[in-house]
């Protein structure tokens, strides 16, 4: 239902997380490609999200909707995350030969098939987005 409403932007849906108790909570996680979801975008998000959800009557009662961007704390989970980044700096875990490795440097380069790493001036890194376990952006407070 959450991708249906999205549709008509152009962000993605992430994750879908829904929490039990007295008020369930559903958490929507989106994102865009180009660019960050603003709080605007989210609330409109919510209330499209909210109206089918009633129509359907998903939930007998009340409940909370929480619709946000990934914070830069969490981990790039959608490859469509990627070209967006590129130029930041980021800690990226791996898998190669069964061997758990990491690296951070800079988001150099982003294809259909990985990201490419640099470490310092003489040094990058190539990684399948296959081999990724995960990739977190390192804020810069510039």
């Amino acid at each position: 239902m959450a991708e249906s409403v999205l549709v008509t932007t152009d962000f993605f849906l992430l994750d879908v997380e829904i929490k039990g108790g007295d008020i369930p909570e559903i958490w929507v996680s989106v994102d865009g490609e180009d660019r960050d979801v603003n709080m605007d975008e989210c609330a409109e998000i919510s209330n499209e999200l909210s109206f089918l959800m009633d129509a359907y009557e998903l939930f007998s009662g009340r409940y909370r909707m929480n619709v946000s961007s990934p914070g830069l704390d969490r981990p790039l989970v959608d490859r469509r995350q990627y070209p967006k980044n590129k130029g930041r700096r980021v800690k990226v875990k791996y898998k190669r030969d069964d061997k758990d490795l990491r690296v951070e440097g800079t988001l150099q380069h982003v294809s259909e098939k990985g990201i490419i790493v640099e470490i310092n001036e003489q040094t990058t890194v190539g990684v399948p987005f296959d081999d990724l376990v995960e990739t977190k952006i390192i804020p810069s407070f510039k």
